[in-house]
């Protein structure tokens, strides 16, 4: 959700509560080291436009603030977000082990984004299954250097977009929204169809995948 300063502050609350039965459970975005800290923002902006539940951010340089509050004050995240980050749960991260750790104490599993293959199981993006994870974290690399070893190395697999032209690239930006529109298609169309993971508790009247046209 977009924040409007003009809205009333009762009609945005209406507006939120007609979006969160669209809002994909257990799944978060999370930025590895990103070199331009002005594409955090696109970032947030994406992953509250698909309905992503929170984005964590392994920042080992200590550019972004460890407050929540702080963050979502933040003039230049707020303007690239269009003001997304005042309804995004953030978390920054020290270091890549750390992100790890965290995710993994709470039975998350990683899946790694890289336009090359990584040296474990690879999948193209719209060939994955993004349902079989109860809890599913999609990591992004740098612009600069992409995904790390680390990274790799702990992650489930590694998610490629396929592409077709001379340059085999996507700022963090774009790369992320794409991802994230699959993954999240997927996710948001189980939770539908099912209460419970292993297609277990199938609702008898599916719940809407899509928001109805205002």
């Amino acid at each position: 959700m977009i924040e409007d300063e003009t809205q009333p502050k009762t009609s945005m609350r209406k507006r939120a509560d007609a979006i969160k039965p669209f809002r994909c459970k257990n799944l978060i975005a999370v930025l590895e080291n990103p070199s331009n800290m002005k594409n955090i923002g696109t970032v947030i902006r994406n992953v509250n436009a698909l309905g992503v539940e929170k984005v964590y951010i392994v920042d080992p340089h200590g550019e972004l603030p460890d407050d929540w509050q702080e963050l979502r004050g933040d003039r230049a995240i707020s303007k690239r977000s269009v003001s997304a980050v005042k309804w995004t749960f953030v978390k920054r991260f020290d270091s890549t082990e750390a992100c790890f750790d965290h995710l993994e104490a709470n039975n998350f599993e990683s899946i790694v984004t890289s336009p090359h293959v990584k040296g474990k199981r690879n999948v193209l993006l719209d060939e994955g299954d993004y349902t079989a994870f109860t809890k599913l974290a999609v990591w992004f690399g740098s612009e600069a250097t992409g995904i790390s070893d680390l990274a790799v190395a702990r992650s489930t697999m590694c998610v490629s977009i396929p592409m077709f032209g001379m340059v085999e690239s996507l700022n963090l930006g774009t790369s992320s929204g794409i991802v994230l529109y699959e993954v999240t298609k997927q996710r948001r169309a189980y939770q539908s169809r099912y209460r419970l993971r292993d297609q277990r508790g199938e609702r008898t009247e599916p719940l809407p995948t899509v928001m109805p046209l205002a």
